[in-house]
C-alpha cells in the first residue's frame, strides 16, 4: 500500500505545499496565500484545509498519510515551539501541537525553513548522497542549515545553523537587522552585496558598468560576467567574508559539500570561485577538498525538506 506525506514551506506571502510518496516522489505541488492578519491565526487552519482538500481530491485516507512536515521562518525547538517569527504574525506558538490537533491524528514535524531547505537539498538536490553538508541561502538575508550524519543541527533554542549572524567584522559600525554589528548577512546577502557596491561607488569616479542609481546583487554579478573590474573587486570582497566564515564553520562540522542557494545563487557558476578561493586559503588542511556546488531544487527545496522531516 502506497504511503504519502506532505511538505509545507511557510513564507510571508505564500505557503508552498507538496504531496510526496514516502519514497520521495513528488506527485503534486501548489501554493496558498499566507494570511498574516490577526497574528497569523488563519495560517495553520488554511494549511490543514488545503491538505484535507488534496486528500479528498486524490482519494487519500488518513491512515495512508505518514505525516506533515512544516518549515517556518523562525527558530524552532525540538518540541515544535517558536518564540517569535519574522513575517507571519506569530509570537510564541506551539506549532506542532496546534497543527496536530487540527490534523486530527496525523503526525506533524516542524523545522526552521532554512534548515528544512538544507534537508531538501541533501535528500533530492545538490547534496544528494552526502550526510554531512552545509547549505547557505543568500537572499534578502543569509540563512543556512548545517547537517551532520544526516541530521540538521537544531540546538537548544532552535537557532542552530544561523550562519548569517556569524560575526565577520568586529570593526563594523552599522547594525544588522538582528541588532548586532558585523554579521555575515551585512556583506553576503543580496542586500549586503548591494551595500558593499554602494559604499565602493561612493568613493569611485572611474569607469564601471555599475550605476549607483540601480545597484543590486544581480547587477554586480552581471557586470562580473562582463569583466568589469569594479564589480570583480566587490565580488571578491563579498567572497572573502563568506569564504572565511565557511572555513571557520567547516573546522567544526567537517562537511563533504557546501551548497550555495538563494536568489544570489542564480548568478550561476561564476559565483563559486569568489567563495572557494578565500575558503581554501583559510581552511584547515583537512577541509581543503570540501566540494562547493550550487543548489538545484530552487523553490522546491523547502517542500522537499519538510517532507523529509517525516520520513528521515
Amino acid at each position: 500500500m502506497k504511503k504519502y506525506c506532505f511538505g509545507v514551506d511557510v513564507g510571508g506571502t505564500t505557503v508552498k505545499m507538496g504531496l510526496f510518496s514516502t519514497e520521495g516522489e513528488l506527485f503534486d505541488k501548489w501554493e496558498i496565500k499566507t494570511r498574516t492578519e490577526n497574528g497569523g491565526e488563519a495560517v495553520l487552519p488554511d494549511i490543514v484545509d488545503a491538505i484535507f482538500g488534496k486528500m479528498e481530491e486524490r482519494g487519500i485516507r488518513k491512515e495512508d498519510v505518514e505525516g506533515v512536515g512544516v518549515g517556518v521562518p523562525a527558530p524552532v525547538n525540538e518540541q515544535g515551539i517558536i518564540k517569535d517569527s519574522a513575517n507571519i504574525g506569530w509570537g510564541y506558538k506551539e506549532v506542532k501541537r496546534e497543527i496536530e490537533e487540527l490534523l486530527g491524528g496525523i503526525r506533524a514535524e516542524i523545522g526552521n525553513d532554512a534548515n528544512v531547505a538544507a534537508l531538501g537539498e541533501m535528500w533530492l538536490g545538490a547534496g544528494k548522497g552526502c550526510s554531512d553538508m552545509i547549505m547557505v541561502t543568500l537572499g534578502t538575508g543569509v540563512g543556512g542549515g548545517v547537517i551532520t550524519h544526516g541530521k540538521v543541527i537544531v540546538g537548544a533554542n532552535g537557532a542552530g545553523g544561523e550562519i548569517g549572524h556569524l560575526c565577520v567584522n568586529s570593526e563594523e559600525t552599522e547594525r544588522c537587522g538582528c541588532g548586532k554589528k558585523g554579521c555575515l548577512e551585512q556583506y553576503a546577502s543580496a542586500t549586503g552585496i548591494a551595500r558593499l557596491a554602494g559604499k565602493y561607488l561612493e568613493h569611485y569616479d572611474g569607469q564601471t558598468l555599475l550605476s549607483s542609481k540601480s545597484i543590486s546583487a544581480k547587477t554586480v554579478f552581471d557586470a562580473v560576467k562582463e569583466g568589469d573590474k569594479v564589480a570583480v573587486e566587490i565580488a571578491e570582497k563579498f567572497g572573502r567574508y563568506l569564504g572565511c566564515a565557511l572555513a571557520n564553520l567547516a573546522v567544526i562540522t567537517d562537511p563533504a559539500v557546501i551548497v550555495i542557494g538563494g536568489g544570489v545563487s542564480k548568478a550561476g557558476p561564476v559565483l563559486l570561485p569568489f567563495i572557494e578561493k578565500p575558503f581554501r586559503e583559510s581552511a584547515f588542511f583537512a577541509n581543503q577538498d570540501t566540494k562547493f556546488v550550487l543548489a538545484t531544487l530552487g523553490n522546491d527545496a523547502g517542500i522537499c525538506g519538510a517532507a523529509r522531516l517525516i520520513i528521515e
